[in-house]
């Protein structure tokens, strides 16, 4: 059984800054792509970014050069740091442990961009 505890979602002015946490329990962290995905009211899913168990990263082209994902296996921990943040980004934000064969998703954090 995978587990998560995300964590540092909230509310901030645009060009704020918010780190998201993900702990991940029940199963062998480092062997996971780790990533963040988000939710808008209204859209579909979209991945945010992406980290391997070979620390390659991926970003998609709307958070390039303002979010930075990363990963400590010693805690089991994935990190979403958010920087510039616009109203553009408010949504829900999911962690998202991948394997070939399964994909296990956290409950999701709130992240609302606001004046």
């Amino acid at each position: 059984q995978v587990q998560f505890v995300e964590s540092g979602g909230g509310l901030v002015h645009p060009g704020g800054s918010l780190r998201l946490s993900c702990v991940l329990s029940g199963r062998i962290f480092r062997f996971y792509t780790m990533g963040w995905y988000r939710q808008a009211p209204g859209k579909q899913r979209e991945l945010v970014a992406s980290i391997t168990s070979g620390e390659i990263r991926n970003y998609a082209d709307s958070v390039k050069g303002r979010f930075t994902i990363s990963r400590d296996n010693a805690k089991n921990t994935v990190y979403l740091q958010m920087n510039s943040l616009k109203p553009e980004d408010t949504a829900v934000y999911y962690c998202n442990a991948h394997t070939t064969s399964n994909d296990y998703w956290g409950q999701g954090t709130q992240v609302t961009v606001s004046s």
